[in-house]
């Protein structure tokens, strides 16, 4: 199995995507939000290997609820600290629901290694993306801890 500390290379139609490692780079300095970001990686990590349909079935579940969970408390934060950009970065989440519910459908017909590197490519790609730039819009609005 493949860890976040893991590091692989895939080729796709999207073109070349290195394996993003989680780093403190990607930290946006709220221990709770740094965390639920460390587990998508970790999440995405721990696809690698399955081999039991309904595990990575599980698996993708787990993840589409956590996501659920997270998107609710960064929007909460950004609610409360009256972050101008939050409708845009509500959509934003929106967009990343509607790409884990298509994979979602889509999975039922893909290979085990297909689903698991399609789930990479979201976080490598997309939730790396939204960490660095989308949600550290954000932190300047918010107090100090």
């Amino acid at each position: 199995m493949t860890h976040a500390s893991g590091r692989y290379s895939a080729v796709d139609g999207r073109g070349v995507l290195e394996r993003v490692e989680w780093s403190e780079r990607l930290e946006v300095g709220i221990p709770s939000i740094d965390d639920q970001h460390k587990r998508f990686f970790d999440l995405a990590a721990d696809l690698a290997g399955e081999e039991d349909q309904v595990r990575v079935m599980r698996s993708l579940a787990q993840l589409s609820d956590y996501v659920r969970t997270h998107f609710q408390d960064e929007e909460a934060l950004m609610a409360a600290a009256n972050y101008p950009g939050t409708e845009a970065h509500r959509r934003s989440h929106q967009e990343f629901r509607q790409l884990l519910a298509d994979l979602l459908v889509r999975a039922r017909t893909m290979s085990l290694d297909e689903i698991a590197e399609e789930v990479r490519y979201l976080i490598n790609g997309w939730i790396h993306r939204h960490i660095m730039v989308a949600d550290l819009q954000y932190l300047s609005y918010l107090a100090p801890a």
